[in-house]
């Protein structure tokens, strides 16, 4: 039996039952394909394949080409949206043409549309600003582009849009609001753009948004302390990344030093919190942990830290261990990391 002590750290870790309850309320509130799982929060094919077998969840959401590709050469081709938008015609066509593969390719502008038709793209979506500053074409343009995909002989499945402004607003009143007010903008495109997917969403919003026909969450399965804080979400933090303890000091107002820190973690949602003590800071290889002498801390023993944004931190490591307490039961690769 392999135990998390025989791991070298750091070591990324899923907890089984958190995964499981995870995944299993998820798919009470958004069942089958209703649910767009986005693969960039896990990447790896094997929990993409363990979520579809368990859930029905056959529909997946991808964020780069590599990841579409590691898709389609695992067998997940059934129906997978490339969500972010893509000039690499080359790679597109290659895509395009495989037998295994379903895409849909988002596009937001005259150079994305050109690139999907020149690759023999045959489904879009368009993909429409809906109060995020980042992709996502004007809602009055919306309507063009869509004639422009059919003129060139394109299925326009419908639209999408990504109210993320607001998935980690602590306000579920306010965080509603904004999402029923960015919906309205999608559904008027909707209207004019026509085709059966309104495509939006994601963990903070899964349960507040009325008008998509699928939701493109994906934190959620692994999920995070930065979402945790809501508060009015379903679901428990299963990931950690395992760390040791390589210094120590043991004295009122002492600390202790592991080793992992901005190489192993994401910090762009703050600091990840570890399960004694208080985090102080991270440096590159590693994390500093305020901790008082009756915590028991010594050099050598292992600490678990949650990290505050679960996809970065993903991708930053090679494998997934699934744990059971300190049971290691399974690996899983994380083989979605490419762009």
């Amino acid at each position: 039996m392999t135990t998390t002590a025989d791991l070298r750290t750091p070591a990324l870790l899923v907890d089984v039952a958190a995964l499981e309850a995870n995944a299993d309320a998820m798919a009470a509130r958004r069942p089958g394909l209703s649910l767009r799982p986005h693969v960039k929060a896990f990447k790896s094919t094997r929990l993409a394949r363990w979520l579809a077998d368990r859930c029905g969840h056959t529909a997946l959401c991808a964020a780069t080409l590599g990841e579409v590709e590691g898709l389609a050469a695992a067998g997940l081709g059934h129906d997978v949206l490339l969500a972010n938008e893509t000039l690499d015609v080359d790679r597109l066509r290659s895509l395009a043409h495989r037998d295994d593969l379903r895409l849909t390719v988002a596009v937001d502008s005259d150079e994305t549309l050109a690139a999907a038709v020149a690759a023999g793209v045959p489904e879009v979506l368009v993909d429409v600003d809906v109060g995020l500053p980042r992709c996502g074409c004007e809602p009055g343009e919306a309507p063009r582009l869509a004639d422009a995909a059919r003129a060139a002989g394109l299925m326009v499945r419908g639209v999408m849009g990504y109210e993320g402004q607001c998935q980690d607003w602590t306000e579920v009143e306010r965080r509603r609001a904004e999402v029923e007010r960015a919906m309205a903008v999608l559904a008027a495109a909707h209207a004019e753009v026509g085709g059966d997917v309104v495509s939006a969403g994601g963990t903070g919003t899964h349960a507040l948004n009325e008008v998509a026909t699928e939701i493109q969450a994906g934190s959620y399965l692994l999920m995070d302390t930065h979402y945790a804080r809501l508060g009015d979400l379903p679901f428990t933090p299963a990931l950690s990344v395992l760390a040791t303890v390589v210094s120590a000091r043991v004295r009122p107002g002492g600390w202790y030093v592991l080793d992992a820190g901005l190489k192993a973690l994401a910090m762009d949602h703050g600091n990840p919190t570890a399960e004694v003590g208080e985090v102080f800071f991270c440096s590159d290889e590693h994390t500093t942990v305020l901790a008082e002498p009756e915590l028991g801390v010594r050099v050598g023993d292992r600490v678990r830290l949650r990290p505050a944004h679960v996809d970065p931190t993903v991708a930053k490591h090679p494998r997934l261990h699934l744990v059971d307490g300190d049971e290691v039961v399974d690996v899983w690769p994380v083989d979605l990391r490419d762009w």
